[in-house]
This record gives C-alpha cells, structure tokens and sequence, in this order.
C-alpha cells in the first residue's frame, strides 16, 4: 500500500493544525453543555448532583444556561485543538524521524515518543489556552448576567480589575494537568487503534471512534484533580473564594471536603469525554485522510 498524499509531505504541518482546527470546534459543541455542569460542580458547592446541578440550571435559566461561556471557545477552539494536534503529530515526526504517512505503514512510533510528543503538545496549548479557558468558566460559572455580560465584557473586566496577568489565573494548574495528560490523551489512543485495526491496514470508523473515546476517559480520570483546583483558582476572581495559589486551594478544599473534592465532576467528565474526544478524532483523521489520500 502506498500513500499518494505523501507526494505533499511539505503541506503536512499546515495540513494538520487545519485538521486540529475544524475537529476540536466539532467536538466542542458536542461537550459543552456537560461542561457547564462539570464547572458549577467544581467551583460551587451549592449542588447536591449532576442531575440536582442539571434541574437547576434548566429551571433558572432555560437551554441557554448549558450553553453560556460557549461563543467565545467556539471562536477560539480551532486555534487551541490546532496547536494540539498539530504539536503532538510534528513533534512526533521529529522524534521518530519519520512522516505520518510512514508510520501508517508499518512504522509505529514508540509509547515514549507518544507520550512526549503529547507533553509538548500540552505544554505549547497551555499558553492559549489559558485565558480562554478561563473566561469559558467565569461565564459558565456565573448563573445571572449581572457580572459579564459575555466574552468580550468579560475579558474587559478582567482587564480592567485584574490586569493581563489577570487573564493567566489558574494557568499553572493548568499546565500540571495538561503537560502529563495530553501526553496521556495520546498514548491510549495510539494504543487503543492499533488493537482494533488489521495489520497493514487503516483503521475503521468504529476503531477511531472507540479509541477516541478511550483516550479521553483515560486523560480525565488522571486530570480530574487538578481540573477541580484550576477551576476554583479562576472562579477566585469572580465572587468566588479566595485562593493563594495552587497548593492554598487544594490544602482549604481538602482540609474543608475531604478527599473526594478533588473528584468533584469525574462521573461527568468521563461521560462527556468519550463522545466528545471520539467525534474529535474522527473529525481529524477523517480531514486527515482527506488531506492526504491512502491508495492501494
């Protein structure tokens, strides 16, 4: 089997921070409305639940409260998911001194290589992601208008109130969840489609999709904890409690909850993580076929 799309081995970085794009703003808009439910139940103790959070989103305020913090990732996600996936496959091609398309012939890459590349990957998302994340929260964690009134307000307060460093809160808590776990997010993907699929041949539909899903179950079961501790760091700002840093909020949230608080949204991040990430991978390597065509 030969793979003319390597005749535009060349195009190939731009090609996949283009797939990384489109397949991350995909799959956002499957997640988010578990996401919403995932970030109250992390930042506020005021529900009993996912379901006791989910009857009292919808009773005050509607669909539409699922959906708040949503427009801004939606403009923003094609960039965060390109720098992903678009890191973590030149990475790899740097490390294993070879092309994708090499590797989908019989040319694996090694689990360590895997999971470095998904670490650099984590670690170069980081620095985008941060303020956006950050606004995602504060307008989901927010259940009235009355403090930003979308986005852009929010960053302006933000801003305003806090200055530019003000943009980065929680952003190392950040980058100790997603340095170790998008290296992680790869690794069991890689693993999980090479099962699934015949040797010397592309993987199926239902392969992607379970090794999709796979791989986010996995990463959020490791970055629950941190995700807990990043969230409360960025609500602090924005009426919630004050927090010093990163170990001030995980010593008053355990010496206050106990162990479990660091758990707090794991049941909702695997539910939401395996459609989530199993339409995201599909998404890219769909583009990616597309960019760069198998032929027999």
């Amino acid at each position: 089997m030969t793979f003319a799309g390597c005749e535009i081995v060349q195009a190939m970085p731009f090609l996949e921070f283009i797939a990384g794009s489109i397949s991350g703003a995909v799959g956002l808009a499957v997640g988010h409305p578990l996401d919403t439910v995932k970030v109250r139940l992390q930042a506020q103790s005021v529900y009993k639940g996912i379901f006791h959070c989910m009857a009292k989103t919808y009773s005050n305020e509607g669909l539409h409260g699922f959906f708040k913090g949503m427009a801004f990732p939606v403009l923003t996600t094609g960039i965060t998911n390109s720098v992903v996936f678009g890191s973590y496959s030149n990475a790899l091609d740097y490390l294993t001194q070879s092309q994708r398309c090499e590797r989908n012939q019989g040319k694996p890459a090694s689990a360590a290589q895997v999971f470095t590349a998904g670490c650099f990957s984590g670690l170069v998302q980081v620095f985008i992601t941060a303020p956006v994340d950050l606004v995602k929260v504060r307008l989901q964690g927010q259940t009235t208008a009355d403090r930003y009134r979308g986005p852009f307000h929010c960053v302006a307060v933000i801003l305003k109130k806090e200055g530019p460093r003000g943009l980065f809160r929680g952003g190392l808590a950040l980058a100790l969840r997603d340095i170790p776990c998008y290296g992680l997010y790869f690794l069991p993907y890689e693993v999980t489609r090479k099962a699934l699929t015949e040797s010397n041949k592309e993987p199926g539909t239902l392969a992607i999709l379970m090794a999709g899903g796979v791989a986010g179950v996995v990463t959020w079961a490791f970055a629950t904890p941190m995700d807990v501790v990043k969230a409360r760091l960025q609500m602090s700002g924005a009426g919630g409690r004050e927090y010093r840093g990163v170990l001030h909020c995980m010593r008053v949230s355990f010496r206050e909850e106990g162990l479990r608080v660091f758990f707090k949204g794991l049941l909702l991040n695997s539910l939401r993580a395996f459609p989530v990430n199993a339409v995201t991978f599909l998404s890219y390597e769909s583009l990616m076929r597309i960019f760069c065509p198998p032929t027999r």
